[in-house]
C-alpha cells in the first residue's frame, strides 16, 4: 500500500509548532518502602533538580521507542533491561504552561518493576537514583503531578491483578506479599482480612509444601506460598479507606 500523501495546497505551516516529550515513572518496592526512579537534571530548565526520566520525540520516532531509548540514556541501565520493561502508557499532559522553553505535550508513561539495578547518569542528566517516594523534594516540570497519577494507577492494578506477587521472592509468606500492598497503597492492611481474601481468590497464591518458615519476631513461623497461575484478580483485591499509615 503507498504512503497517502497530504493533500494539495494543505500548510504544514499554519499552526504554531510544539514539541513531544516522554516521561517515565518507574516505581520499585525496595527495602520494603517504595521508591521512585529519578534523574538530576544537568542542564536549563531546573538544572540540579530531580525529575522524571525522560526527554523529546524523535522525529520518525514512536513515543515507545522514545521512552525506552530515553530511560536507557538518562539511568544508564542495560539496554536488555530498559528493553524487557513493562511500560503502560499514563495520559498525555499537554497544560500550555508546562514547560517554560516552548509547547511541549508530553506522553507518560509508567512501571512498577522488580529489582532494577542501580542506575548511573547519562544524557542530560548529571545523576540517576532510586528515592524513597515523597523524600525527594519537588521535581521539576509538572513531574510531581505524574508521579501522582502514576502512583494511583499502579495502585488500582494491585487492585485488580496479580502483580503484588512479583515483588516477593519466589517462594514468600503472606506477611511479605501484605508488605507489598501496605507500601504502594501508604495503608496498614487487617492481616486476617487480608490473609481470608488472598486465600480464597482463586489462583493467587499456592501453598509450598513442606515446614514453615521462621520470619523474625516473636510471632510462629509462617507457612510458604508462590504465585499462583492467576493474572486477574476475581474478586478484585480492593484497597481500604480511612486506614492510611
Amino acid at each position: 500500500m503507498s504512503t497517502p500523501k497530504a493533500p494539495e495546497g494543505y500548510d504544514r505551516y499554519a499552526f504554531e509548532p510544539f514539541a513531544v516529550t516522554v516521561d517515565l515513572a518507574v516505581l520499585t518496592v525496595r527495602e520494603e518502602r517504595l521508591h521512585v526512579l529519578l534523574v538530576q537534571r544537568g542542564q536549563e530548565p531546573y538544572a540540579g533538580e530531580w525529575a522524571l526520566p525522560g526527554g523529546f520525540v524523535l522525529p520518525r520516532e514512536s513515543a515507545e521507542t522514545a521512552a525506552l531509548r530515553e530511560l536507557a540514556e538518562e539511568t544508564g541501565l542495560p539496554g536488555a533491561t530498559v528493553e524487557g520493561l513493562h511500560l503502560e502508557q499514563l495520559r498525555t499532559y499537554s497544560d500550555p504552561d508546562r514547560d517554560p522553553r516552548m509547547r511541549i505535550v508530553s506522553v507518560a508513561f509508567t512501571a512498577l518493576v522488580p529489582g532494577l539495578p542501580e542506575p548511573r547518569g547519562g544524557g542530560d542528566a548529571a545523576e540517576a537514583r532510586w528515592l524513597p517516594y515523597g523524600e525527594h523534594g519537588p521535581l521539576a516540570f509538572d513531574h510531581d503531578r505524574i508521579l501522582a497519577d502514576a502512583r494511583e494507577r499502579v495502585g488500582a492494578k494491585l487492585e485488580y491483578s496479580c502483580l503484588a506477587t512479583a515483588f516477593c521472592p519466589p517462594e514468600f509468606t503472606l506477611g511479605e506479599l501484605r508488605q507489598v500492598y501496605e507500601t504502594v497503597w501508604g495503608v496498614e492492611l487487617d492481616r486476617p482480612n487480608f490473609r481470608r481474601k488472598v486465600l480464597t481468590t482463586p489462583g493467587f497464591v499456592r501453598a509450598v509444601e513442606g515446614p514453615p518458615r521462621r520470619t523474625g519476631g516473636r510471632g510462629k513461623p509462617a507457612a510458604l506460598y508462590r504465585a499462583g497461575e492467576a493474572t486477574a484478580l476475581h474478586p478484585p483485591l480492593l484497597r481500604p479507606e480511612g486506614r492510611s499509615t
